[in-house]
């Protein structure tokens, strides 16, 4: 039976079209019961043994479309088997939300959890037409109770209830009125006594989202959001800014946009382009990653510095902690105001300033964190209102309803939002899963990965069928061989971190008869083994990148490829893609040329091993002395890049050293950098820009590209101001410059100061991008760190996937073997698209990189109290933020406002009786220690506290603390530059490990080993 379906659409270009489906319906749709003698179908999926529920018995579940869009928690959980998925329901989950949708397909496709998809919209018995007047929300309703009613009647003779879930009043009722059995979810969940943990998974409605009555510790009053009819029009005529809001890291009631506000000429009015927000009541609701509307305040009513004070999100008792902060500071400092306070303050030079009025869009996810553990009840069984704290301190508490009492302290957990009314100081939401005790380190490492969105799921069956049928016995067949150059006689090592197991990149240099040198960069050919869209390629594409962890890493490939197929090691044959330069001694390239090769490679060094060959003149075999006249080659290379205004930034370098089963750090030290770190980045440097220029000639607008922006010379004003008072400034008209003057920022009493200037001075940069090259400009290009025209990544296609396109542009580019390419390389809005993504993993990758060694530091200093020499590295108006250089610790350290009083004119903080203020490079002692937190239960906390130089008593109170494993107290991270990004490459040991920061100085391969 061929039914019409006809309605009508918006283009985006504005237009209005009619759209036609045919829709055949159909008699041989089964019900997929096991139960059903009357259905013909081979493998039905509904069990004859289906759960019990308490007053129903044994029964099938028919939710409809908002159960799964709001409690998709609840119907993963797996007591929740037997459940009729529509079609309707399936299409509308698809159409609203697609990460929910593919939640579901992956129920519908677990032979375990016993979902089936039915076809409604197919079936000449269940299919309605919609009626007139009738929304299209109703007809769908209708279409859910039709499918259910068709099931209580087909499967009427057999011991199996239908139970329809749903919130909507209405739909309940209408389903009472045609004898079906409906529940809404909170009332099914009570009732299935077999798994009593479902009770806590329910979401908040509307009507449970405001606080208990008689509970003030919950109240609050925020205001109302505008219509959002009303924002978009507003937003258009500039009454109303929209941009993501990003709180503040030292301070969750600290937050901005980026947005422009002009000035009278049409200028914009700061050079950062930043609207400032500050307070609870302001910010009004809104969180971290929300896309807001806010509306100025008038002029006079505008900050007059963002970064105002340290905020304790712990302290539950302040109605607004930076407003109260904020307060407190000025009425403390107002007896001590100079002139030049009151020309920081005066409207000409405040920061545009504003409140959040509407959300336009939540970025709402789950979060990870404890309970506090002050509300937790002894009593298991019965429900109760706790708080939730969660790990990020940009994030709000969030209330939630639990049944499971006292078995959730000292336990990580999960918690999702799912509702915010005006009238609750904090979100609600509900009890996803446990996912271990605190302070244990697998624990905090699942919730790192969490956090930062990491996959770490084993591969799929779909992912590992695509891998060589041979496993670790595929050699290269005859074939494939003869389409190669082959490269096996050449003296070819790779220089790699101790225990690196998928390395990606080898080296070789020879003489040639002219007198000049070949040189050889050698990559894993990892697009031999990963083909475009197959279901490999699609998990690597949705991984984007390894991430490298302490302990750990969670790979972009499976293990078959990237430790050991792909992976260069030495005295076997690999496949590789080679970059082959002719050069002169001189380091000046004659020509170059692109081929896929076959290598054997004759040596696997770390970089201290190559270190020592290079410096013992006994050793005078062909490798070794290939990498010396390698790393002759890379000192002159450098040195050329440096001339043209390379940057050379750091940041703090430290490793430790983990032992036992349980690899806990016994140790930790700064990391030493030699020169074979620098050998191999140069030439990895080098053959990136080679392949760059390369693509880009034949792929001039698909081309996956890596710019650097340049900073805005604002972005140095502070550091500048601190400087001066050493007689020191940083030059910003070009890379040049900033690298010569940074070069002359030398102090002779202090080595360490010119680290820290470069630390500093990493801070200062814009992120490294991946780009398509079809939807930026030519000027865009650039590369500011390395001083390069033009960039991209080519040497690790192991564990990034950027790299494998680039192998597949440079293979088509060189028409390796009549390279056949499709749309994967030639479609400029996908790889625009696919370059937002890579952008994403790579920024999740290195920040997940640093929390775990903030976790393993956490570790390493519990049970110890040190008093170490430290640099202050940041001055706000309540307290000093200090970085610890053995170490590489960095955290936020409040300090007493009745006894250090804020001078905005110097930016340091004064005591009276203490000749020595607190300024940005300033010495300090600190106390170093982990306790436990006061609210959020089992949690404990790395505290820093200042010792010296110290007034009475007050450094006593001084403290500063992060949660384990989260964001303060953390290594001193650079921004993501190529001439400073990288992210650990450690690999596992079986008594002893090392593993660096995520965070290196420029030049250095360990820690992942360079993002080159």
């Amino acid at each position: 039976m061929l039914r019409n379906k006809a309605f009508t659409k918006k283009t985006k270009r504005g237009g209005i079209v009619k759209v036609v489906r045919e829709n055949y319906l159909q008699d041989d749709v089964y019900c997929s019961s096991q139960f059903c003698t009357a259905c013909p179908e081979p493998k039905p999926v509904l069990s004859t043994a289906p759960p019990a529920l308490d007053g129903a018995g044994p029964h099938y579940l028919v939710p409809d479309t908002n159960v799964f869009l709001h409690n998709i928690d609840f119907m993963e959980n797996p007591a929740t088997k037997d459940v009729i998925v529509c079609q309707t329901v399936l299409d509308e989950v698809r159409h609203r939300n697609l990460n929910t949708y593919n939640r579901l397909k992956a129920l519908l496709a677990n032979p375990d959890r016993r979902f089936y998809s039915f076809a409604n919209e197919h079936h000449r018995a269940t299919y309605v037409d919609r009626l007139d007047a009738e929304s299209p929300n109703d007809r769908n309703d209708r279409a859910i109770r039709v499918a259910a009613k068709w099931y209580a009647d087909h499967l009427a003779q057999h011991p199996v209830t239908i139970v329809m879930l749903s919130d909507d009043l209405g739909n309940r009722t209408f389903a009472a009125q045609e004898k079906l059995k409906a529940m809404r979810v909170a009332h099914y969940a009570a009732r299935f006594s077999a798994a009593p943990e479902l009770v806590d998974l329910v979401a908040a409605s509307e009507s449970t989202a405001a606080p208990p009555a008689g509970n003030p510790k919950f109240a609050y009053d925020y205001p109302e959001h505008l219509a959002p009819s009303t924002v978009g029009s507003a937003v258009l005529a500039g009454t109303l800014y929209q941009g993501t809001l990003q709180i503040a890291a030292h301070n969750a009631n600290e937050a901005y946009i980026i947005a422009t506000v002009k000035a009278d000429d049409g200028s914009p009015l700061v050079a950062d382009n930043k609207i400032y927000v500050q307070g609870r009541k302001h910010l009004n609701r809104a969180m971290q990653g929300d896309v807001v509307a806010i509306e100025l305040f008038p002029r006079n009513a505008w900050i007059g510095a963002a970064d105002q004070a340290i905020a304790d999100s712990d302290d539950d008792d302040e109605e607004d902690a930076a407003a109260a902060a904020a307060a407190k500071i000025a009425a403390m400092n107002a007896r001590h105001k100079s002139a030049a306070d009151a020309v920081a303050d005066d409207a000409s030079t405040h920061l545009p300033t504003g409140r959040v009025v509407s959300i336009i869009r939540r970025n709402w996810r789950s979060y990870c964190g404890s309970v506090e553990k002050a509300a937790l009840n002894e009593a298991v069984g019965t429900s109760q209102e706790v708080l939730f704290h969660p790990v990020d301190r940009r994030i709000p508490k969030i209330r939630m309803r639990t049944s499971q009492g006292v078995r959730l302290a000292g336990m990580r957990i999960v918690v999702t939002i799912d509702a915010w009314d005006r009238r609750s100081k904090y979100p609600a939401g509900h009890f996803v899963r446990v996912l271990g005790p605190t302070q244990d380190k697998e624990t905090e490492t699942q919730v790192i990965l969490l956090e930062h969105g990491v996959p770490y799921e084993p591969f799929s069956a779909a992912v590992l069928k695509d891998l060589p049928a041979e496993g670790e016995a595929w050699t290269c067949s005859p074939d494939e061989l003869a389409r190669r150059r082959d490269l096996r006689h050449l003296p070819v090592c790779s220089i790699d971190p101790p225990g690196c197991t998928d390395i990606d990149d080898a080296l070789h240099v020879r003489p040639l008869p002219n007198g000049n040198l070949e040189v050889g960069v050698h990559i894993a050919d990892v697009t031999h083994f990963v083909k475009p869209n197959t279901a490999m390629d699609k998990e690597a594409a949705k991984r984007g990148t390894t991430v490298y962890l302490v302990d750990k890493r969670i790979d972009m490939l499976p293990g078959l490829l990237g430790t050991n197929l792909c992976s260069l090691r030495s005295n076997v044959d690999r496949l590789a893609f080679s970059c082959l330069w002719e050069m002169t001694h001189d380091a000046e390239i004659v020509k170059v040329k692109y081929v896929k090769s076959i290598i054997h490679s004759k040596a696997s060094f770390t970089y201290e091993e190559a270190q020592r060959r290079i410096d013992d003149p006994r050793c005078t075999d062909e490798v070794t002395e290939g990498v010396r006249n390698l790393n002759k080659l890379a000192k002159q290379l450098r040195a050329r890049r440096l001339a043209n205004g390379a940057l050379t930034l750091a940041s703090p370098e430290v490793r430790f050293r983990l032992e036992g089963d349980a690899q806990d750090p016994v140790d930790v030290e700064l990391k030493e950098l030699k020169d074979t770190n620098a050998l191999v980045e140069e030439f990895m440097l080098l053959a990136n820009v080679s392949v760059a220029e390369k693509i880009f000639n034949v792929f001039p607008n698909t081309a996956m590209l890596r710019c650097h922006p340049e900073p805005a010379p604002e972005n140095f004003l502070q550091l500048n101001q601190a400087l001066a008072r050493f007689g020191i400034q940083l030059a910003t008209s070009s890379s040049k410059a900033l690298s010569d003057s940074l070069d002359k920022a030398v102090l002779p009493h202090d080595p360490y100061f010119n680290q820290l200037v470069r630390i500093m001075t990493t801070r200062c940069m814009m992120q490294a991008q991946y780009f398509c090259s079809g939807v930026q400009a030519r000027g865009k290009f650039r590369h500011y760190g390395l001083a390069m025209p033009i960039y991209t990544h080519f040497t690790s296609p192991i564990r990034r996937y950027a790299d494998v396109i680039v192998h597949r542009l440079l293979a088509a580019s060189i028409a390796h073997d009549s390279f056949a390419y499709g749309q994967e390389l030639t479609d400029r809005d996908t790889l625009d698209k696919l370059s937002g993504n890579l952008n994403h993993r790579n920024r999740m990758a290195q920040q997940a990189s640093r929390s775990s060694v903030e976790l393993f530091t956490n570790v390493y200093f519990r049970g110890k109290v040190l008093l170490e020499p430290a640099y202050i590295t940041r001055v706000l108006k309540n307290g000093v933020a200090a970085l610890i250089p053995k170490y590489g610790v960095e955290a936020n350290i409040p300090l007493d406002g009745n006894v250090w009083k804020y001078n905005p004119a110097d930016v340091s903080l004064e005591a009276t009786g203490c000749d020595t203020p607190l300024r940005m490079f300033g010495h300090v002692t600190v106390r170093i220690e982990v306790l436990e937190s006061t609210t959020a239960a089992g949690t404990q906390k790395v505290v820093m506290t200042l010792t010296e130089p110290a007034v009475g008593e007050s450094a006593a109170a001084a403290t500063a603390a992060t949660d384990a494993g989260t964001v303060a107290a953390a290594p001193a991270s650079p921004m993501d530059v190529d001439s400073a990004e990288t992210s650990p490459k450690s690999s596992p040991a079986k008594t002893a490990r090392e593993a660096p920061t995520a965070g290196a100085a420029t030049g250095s391969k360990a820690k992942r080993r360079r993002q080159k």
